[in-house]
């Protein structure tokens, strides 16, 4: 009787691990025959199966899948029982795997293993509830972890796998063994095992362990990823995303291998010139200081950091600080110089300093089609090794549900239109008007002329109206701009979308990188063009001056925390073809001299040489003089800086930046019935000056590179926003 009635309903399966109380209740235990009977047996039971109705079958499974039955507690509530949902029926049910957002790991006792292990099924009969068909939905929590869902939507069956991830083998999946409990409880005492291993390998030395699942990233983008983890509407938090785009051989251009997304920092530092407010989201503690310099703050916080190292993880960027450094945090480097009571007027009272400390980070390897979800767990923040994996497990599946999440929100569609007529307002505002600007450049000629500098970079801030939203706009810089260091992040007081050719510095496991890029030339339409463009740039006299003039910047900065020595020019004047233009590159190296950090290598550099000129300290003197508001990210700097020490921050060059104080000012009726919010976009371009520069030139070169940036917003407005 008991074999047909499950042949004829469909059943779902609570696999629950039992108590030795249930013995004194007198719970019917059967166990299964080779025939198909089943005989009582006197052992209490591991596992219950609950048989439903057809008619309940959809509702019950829809509550109870929802209802994550890890919570559920049985009895006196005494003990959490940890449970898991399978439909033997999932198309009678209408809840396929590949449908349903609640399915669970398994964690099964000894007993329970024990019982798989020699296949016998020992099982209890427990009929649903008559009460339960008017018991409402549970309203959708969480998801849980996903290592154990059931079915792909290719009809394939999923397996566990501790070095590759997540496998897809092809096949219908079996309709009475949709979850694998056997294999998921050694995949979790795997990472029980894992990670205390690494506890106790890092006693003493080691306090930051990663926890990581590897997933496939064939249905997932880094835009999307993070649209996951930041809603739409959603534009304070902060987040960031990080792509490039790199050179490959012959001029052409490829996608580079990984791409990073994170949101909601664990903690927050914010400098504004000397006061720094610290904002520790676990403790939920806000401190505020005043300080000589503020970048010590981050610094000395990673001192007590020890993380452990991982060969499993990508190599890049995995968890640690990002955010950006203003141009005037040289201020705390060059106090008596340049201090903040000369800077020019700070019209938008920017944040100098912005860092966000992430220790959830995904991670997606572009090469091999793969994401990699990071959490990261400090143990000194627990009293046991037991605790600390504990919550670790919990937050990395917080994360893994995010990126699974079945409600996955979609990105505005958006047609490619590099041709449409502008929208908006032109750039005719700028903070310094044609003519102010030419006798800026004049009187920038009469110091060189003077023998004060050889070089300096004037620049003007040009203002932008749009309906378009800063991720809207990052949408499109990607298409209109693709570089090596693209980024779109989110931050106290604005958010900045970047397309940066060039790295301020980086410094990877003790060796510093310097890339002078200056030299510049629009791409041929064909490989001729190109091959003429480059020697008529190689040519250029003023052009190689600059250039040279840069790389002994790069070298004198490199060298202030290099070994003795190390120094060294790996390329000189080499030329690298992006979408849109060439530049003359050079790369300059050394060794991070032993008793120095990280830190102090981006402080010798800030900021380089390409923003400021030659000699720098004294160019800068003049720019404060010369440029009427004070330039605020752009020229500084913006990436991040890892637990483990490694630097890759980019040069904040062709970056937009969008306050977050809101604008009412309107421009254009819309279609849509809500209205969109209108946003102001800061454009900031700059020109290098030398003897024989023209104020004329100059000018225009300002007003071509920042329309070059309006060109992003142009496409964002034609693609995404719908305009009368």
């Amino acid at each position: 009787m008991a074999t047909s009635a499950i042949a004829f309903f469909p059943v779902i399966v609570l696999f629950i691990s039992r108590r030795e109380r249930d013995r004194e209740r007198g719970w019917r235990t059967t166990k299964r025959t080779r025939a198909g009977r089943e005989r009582e047996v006197g052992d209490p039971p591991t596992v219950a199966v609950a048989v439903v109705p057809r008619a309940r079958a959809r509702e019950y499974a829809s509550a109870q899948l929802r209802a994550r039955w890890h919570g559920h507690r049985r009895g006196d509530g005494d003990e959490t029982v940890r449970t898991t949902v399978s439909l033997v029926h999932p198309t009678a049910t209408g809840y396929s795997g590949a449908q349903c957002t609640m399915w669970g790991e398994v964690e099964l006792t000894s007993c329970g293993k024990k019982a798989y292990r020699n296949g016998v099924h020992r099982r209890r009969h427990v009929h649903a509830p008559r009460a339960f068909a008017a018991r409402p939905a549970t309203p959708a929590a969480a998801a849980a972890p996903v290592r154990a869902r059931a079915a792909v939507a290719a009809g394939g069956r999923r397996r566990t796998s501790r070095r590759g991830g997540v496998r897809c083998s092809a096949g219908k999946p079996e309709a009475s063994a949709v979850i694998n409990g056997s294999a998921a409880a050694r995949a979790a005492e795997e990472d029980r095992r894992r990670f205390f291993e690494a506890a106790e390998r890092g006693s003493g030395k080691g306090n930051l362990v990663p926890m990581w699942e590897c997933i496939v990233s064939d249905h997932l983008t880094p835009v999307l990823a993070y649209r996951c983890l930041v809603p739409e509407d959603n534009m304070e938090t902060p987040s960031f995303l990080f792509e490039s785009v790199e050179q490959g051989p012959e001029g052409t251009t490829n996608v580079g291998r990984y791409s990073m997304v994170g949101a909601h920092p664990v903690m927050e530092v914010v400098a504004k010139e000397h006061k720094v407010t610290i904002m520790d989201h676990e403790k939920g503690k806000v401190t505020e200081q005043v300080v000589d310099d503020p970048m010590q703050i981050p610094r000395s916080m990673m001192e007590g950091w020890h993380p452990q190292q991982i060969d499993q993880l990508p190599d890049s960027f995995t968890g640690g600080w990002v955010g950006f450094f203003s141009y005037d945090t040289v201020r705390y480097v060059e106090k008596k110089k340049l201090p903040f009571s000369g800077a020019p007027q700070d019209d938008r009272n920017l944040p100098d300093v912005h860092l966000g400390l992430y220790d959830d980070v995904l991670v997606f390897d572009n090469v091999e089609k793969k994401v990699y979800v990071i959490h990261w767990v400090n143990l000194d923040r627990h009293a046991t090794t037991e605790d600390a994996f504990q919550d670790g497990k919990s937050r990395l599946n917080l994360l893994l549900s995010k990126v699974h999440n079945s409600n996955v929100p979609k990105l505005s569609p958006g047609f490619v239109k590099l041709h449409t007529r502008q929208f908006g307002t032109p750039l005719n505002k700028s903070t310094m008007t044609s003519d102010e600007y030419k006798n800026a450049v004049m009187q920038a000629k009469e110091h060189i002329m003077a023998g004060d500098i050889f070089q300096i970079v004037l620049s003007q801030r040009f203002e932008r109206r749009t309906y378009a939203n800063p991720f809207e706009v990052y949408r499109a810089l990607r298409i209109v701009n693709p570089s090596p260091y693209m980024a779109y992040v989110q931050a106290r007081g604005c958010v900045l979308v970047a397309s940066s050719p060039e790295i301020l510095t980086r410094v990877r496991k003790g060796k510093i990188i310097n890339r002078p890029l200056a030299g510049t030339v629009r791409r041929g339409k064909t490989e001729k063009e190109d091959e003429m463009q480059e020697q008529q740039l190689l040519s250029d006299e003023k052009q190689c001056a600059e250039h040279i003039m840069l790389v002994d910047l790069g070298r004198n900065d490199v060298g202030k925390v290099s070994k003795p020595g190390s120094v060294k020019v790996e390329k000189l004047m080499n030329i690298e073809r992006y979408s849109h233009v060439m530049h003359i590159s050079s790369t300059v190296s050394g060794e991070l001299d032993d008793h120095l950090q990280s830190w102090d290598a981006l402080r010798a550099a800030l900021p380089v040489g390409t923003v400021s000129g030659a000699p720098k300290v004294k160019a800068m003197e003049l720019i404060d003089e010369l440029e009427v508001t004070r330039r605020g990210p752009y020229s500084g700097g913006l990436g991040g800086i890892s637990f483990d020490g490694d630097m890759l921050i980019a040069l904040a060059l062709r970056t937009i930046v969008f306050s977050t104080a809101p604008s009412h000012n309107t421009m254009y009726s819309y279609k849509d019935t809500e209205r969109r919010r209108e946003w102001v976009a800061h454009l900031q371009a700059g020109a290098g000056i030398v003897a024989d520069s023209s104020p004329d030139d100059e000018q225009r070169e300002c007003e071509n590179k920042a329309a070059a940036l309006a060109r992003a917003i142009d496409l964002a407005e034609s693609a995404f926003v719908d305009k009368e």
